[in-house]
């Protein structure tokens, strides 16, 4: 999508003859006198923005349009019409002949111009045939620099290889000395630490062994005393075992009396509820008699309660 123009050619049109009102000729005539008033710089910070390109191509068309209106409507204020007339033809035959004079001074640029432009490419067509022969010359003694350089490079390395390969000869033979005199230490000393080392490892191999023989025996005495031990502790269990099934026995006779008191205690508390009930009736019965006839009772109470306590006594010491 095309960005709108920020200033419309009516815009541009409005400004420029503001600004010919401004400076007094609404209708300049000549080019000069536009150009001097307006100009494409004062147009464009008097609109604010604007394209220069596009205001120029306006300005042209308005230049064009406002001289061409000024010299066909000149008049000048205060003057007949026929002097005003005589003026204006007057003013058109000398623009005209200065628009002749101007044409051919144009045309005569425009030769002298091709003219120029001919000798010019001319020139620049031996200037080119004329570069590139240079060209190809420096071209050619740069490649016989390069080559002469590189033979002298590589002249200089071959001879500063020679020197390193001399030094580096010289190096390795001295490193060469160095290393068989550090071998030779070193293998002497790997003599001595190897000898060392073998009388130390037969010294530690002796105190394994001692080690090893003390620790079966301390395993042998250990085992020993563990296997009493579990004897010990297989006797205390068989005793403890049969103290259980003791116990256990003991616990068992010790429940079955608990039941048995507790049936003769059940029995005893039903008997002594039966005679408490025959005792309430014996009473009743006594209360209903006359006196006399109450002693009879009450010699059968008394005769009833020793059977009662004979009855309730071997209970009574089961109980217990």
């Amino acid at each position: 999508m095309a960005r709108p123009a920020a200033v419309t050619p009516d815009a541009i049109r409005t400004t420029v003859l503001a600004m010919l009102a401004e400076a007094g000729d609404p209708a300049p005539a000549s080019d000069a006198r536009f150009r001097k008033i307006v100009s494409v710089r004062k147009l464009r910070a008097r609109l604010g923005a604007g394209d220069p390109a596009m205001l120029s191509r306006h300005l042209n068309a308005i230049e064009t349009e406002l001289v061409q209106a000024g010299l066909a409507g000149f008049a000048a204020p205060d003057v007949p019409p026929e002097i005003a007339t005589q003026m204006r033809a007057l003013w058109e035959a000398a623009v005209a002949t200065q628009l002749a004079d101007v044409v051919h001074l144009r045309q005569q640029a425009d030769a002298v111009k091709a003219t120029a432009d001919a000798a010019r490419h001319e020139a620049e067509l031996r200037t080119e045939l004329l570069r590139t022969e240079l060209a190809d010359l420096r071209a050619q003694l740069a490649a016989r620099d390069d080559d002469l350089l590189g033979l002298r490079l590589e002249g200089r390395a071959l001879q500063e290889r020679a020197q390193a390969l001399e030094s580096s000869c010289a190096e390795l033979q001295a490193r060469l000395t160095a290393a068989v005199s550090a071998t030779a230490d070193a293998t002497q000393r790997h003599e001595r630490e190897l000898a060392a080392e073998r009388v130390r490892y037969e010294g530690l191999s002796k105190q394994l062994l001692i080690e090893t023989a003390h620790q079966r025996e301390t395993f042998q005495t250990e085992r020993q005393r563990l296997e009493t031990e579990r004897v010990h502790a297989g006797e205390r269990l068989t005793a403890l075992e049969s103290l259980r099934e003791r116990l256990l026995t003991d616990l068992a006779e010790e429940r079955n009396a608990r039941q048995h008191a507790a049936a003769e205690a059940a029995a005893l508390a039903t008997l002594v509820e039966q005679q408490r009930q025959t005792l309430a009736r014996l009473g009743t019965a006594t209360a209903k008699q006359p006196s006399a006839g109450a002693r009879r009772p009450a010699r059968s109470a008394a005769r009833t309660a020793p059977t009662a306590k004979a009855a309730a006594g071997p209970s009574t010491r089961k109980a217990r």
